[in-house]
């Protein structure tokens, strides 16, 4: 996400590059209309986790307190990467999957709109 400074002479150094993380990446997570969790979550990850370790390792521990976590239908989730349809692979890298640093995914679960469908 580029920033944009104020006056036209700002020069700083720009800490988040990715070759400051040591081989890993920062993505970036949203549950969509589930308003318990205020923003996306962003999970520190190696460039070689897969998929499947996301969703049910970190994405799991982040999101499992919910009450309708354990209800959602993966094989009915909608899927974007950064702002585009994505249809993830679950055993292939997330580098290989176009998941870089600093990427924006998103899922949204049909039927499951938060507690007492509070997002509606």
């Amino acid at each position: 996400m580029p920033v944009h400074a104020y006056t036209p002479e700002y020069r700083g150094e720009v800490r988040d590059r990715a070759e400051n993380f040591h081989g890993n990446h920062v993505v970036y997570v949203c549950w969509e209309r589930h308003l318990l969790f205020s923003c996306p979550f962003a999970f520190l990850v190696p460039k070689g986790m897969t998929f499947r370790e996301l969703r049910d390792q970190l994405m799991a521990e982040a999101y499992g307190q919910h009450p309708e976590w354990s209800q959602i239908d993966w094989e009915q989730v909608n899927w974007t990467l950064s702002h585009q349809s994505f249809q993830p692979e679950l055993d292939k890298a997330l580098d290989e999957q176009g998941i870089g640093h600093k990427a924006s995914v998103r899922f949204s679960t049909p039927g499951l709109n938060g507690i007492s469908g509070a997002s509606i």
